[in-house]
């Protein structure tokens, strides 16, 4: 009898780990909620990365469709979408915003000078108030805002094309098509 007790705690613990393989083999890690998804895009008026680039104030998003690119000099992976930003900037297929995190604006200017700029406005959050504000959890994130002024979408992680023809696209196309709405008409292929 206490032979046999003794293999209660192992297969408690097997069973357990067993439990816990099998539940988390089932989270899409991919899905990151967000609680600012359909509110208001939180108030900011972020400075300028220099005098060439025009700064980044909520009251931008206003109006259209717009998407908000968060990155920063030191994101390797804002490296990797870099590409894609550009080749989107120039689709002119919806303005692209973005916000400089925990660069100055010195790191900010010289990344986007070295890489290229496919914003239309970019503002430096230094101290990263704004970011916070929109829930970000690091770099790169992306968010869709609608003509309201509100946040209906975020991705975590670079931009690709497939992120683009699955989830992007579709959800501007829709957005646009609310009632007000004036979209660009363009190919999403970019």
């Amino acid at each position: 009898m206490k032979r046999a007790l003794l293999f209660v705690p192992i297969t408690l613990f097997a069973g357990l780990a067993a439990y816990m393989f099998f539940g988390l083999t089932r989270i899409d890690t991919t899905v990151l909620p967000s609680v600012m998804i359909n509110k208001p895009v939180p108030t900011f008026n972020l400075p300028a990365v220099n005098d060439e680039i025009p700064p980044l104030a909520s009251d931008d998003l206003k109006g259209k469709v717009s998407l908000i690119n968060i990155f920063g000099s030191w994101c390797i992976a804002c490296q990797y979408e870099h590409d894609f930003l550009m080749n989107l900037q120039a689709s002119n297929l919806i303005p692209v915003y973005g916000i400089d995190w925990r660069d100055t604006p010195e790191q900010g200017a010289a990344w986007l000078a070295r890489y290229g700029n496919p914003y239309d406005a970019v503002g430096v959050d230094e101290i990263g108030q704004t970011v916070i504000d929109f829930g970000v959890t690091g770099a790169p994130e992306t968010f869709i805002i609608d003509k309201q002024g509100r946040i209906r979408w975020r991705h975590v992680g670079p931009l690709t094309q497939e992120v683009w023809d699955k989830e992007l696209w579709p959800l501007i196309t829709e957005l646009r098509e609310e009632k007000g709405s004036a979209g660009l008409v363009g190919n999403a292929e970019l």
